[in-house]
């Protein structure tokens, strides 16, 4: 059985692993460049991410060469524009305005790096926005939840309102799929479903 270290800041992350009884440890390492190559596509973009986020973790670990490192990215797409997390207010509200009413794709990859190799998936999951009016945004706004969030919304918290529906993977939408998730922890021999994970 491998230890496992989680390359990411994200709280919603360790949530997650720690919901199906993972044990980890976390990473702290220099950020990476996040800007998309020119003509990147979106699918390319998030998975590349995640990759490149599990070997930085792993340059920044000093012991533990059999551990397995995982790495994540999730972007929310609008068309073949994927929405980042908002520069600012403005960007945030132009954000909702532009998901208002429409479809949208969230884009979640996931790749785990073991002194054997490495290996990604990637969860699509469609995602429908209800209208939002003028009131509502500015309102959402104010709760301060869109400003550290792709897409300028958070589906765990209150922005779970903004959803009319969606196809695919939940906790996906939410920073880690899941199912692919598990998948990469059974090939890297990482346990999960442990009592008393943290």
């Amino acid at each position: 059985m491998r230890a496992l270290y989680l390359a990411s800041a994200s709280p919603r992350r360790a949530e997650l692993l720690t919901q199906i009884g993972v044990r980890f440890s976390r990473l702290v390492f220099p950020g990476i460049n996040e800007t998309p190559r020119a003509g990147e596509a979106p699918a390319d973009y998030v998975q590349r991410m995640a990759r490149e986020k599990a070997l930085a973790g792993r340059a920044a670990l000093d012991a533990a060469p059999q551990a397995a490192v995982l790495g994540a990215d999730t972007s929310v797409v609008l068309g073949e524009r994927i929405l980042g997390k908002p520069a600012d207010r403005d960007d945030a509200r132009q954000m909702l305005q532009a998901l208002s009413g429409n479809e949208h794709a969230v884009l979640s990859a996931v790749s785990v790096l073991t002194a054997d190799g490495q290996q990604t998936r990637l969860s699509t999951t469609r995602v429908w926005f209800r209208d939002l009016d003028r009131e509502e945004i500015e309102t959402y706004l104010a709760t301060g939840e869109p400003f550290d969030k792709a897409g300028a919304y958070g589906i765990q918290g209150c922005g779970a309102v903004l959803v009319d529906a969606l196809h695919g993977s939940y906790s996906g939408v939410v920073g880690l799929p899941l199912a692919e998730t598990r998948a990469l922890l059974h090939w890297a021999n990482v346990p999960y479903w442990q009592q008393d994970p943290v």
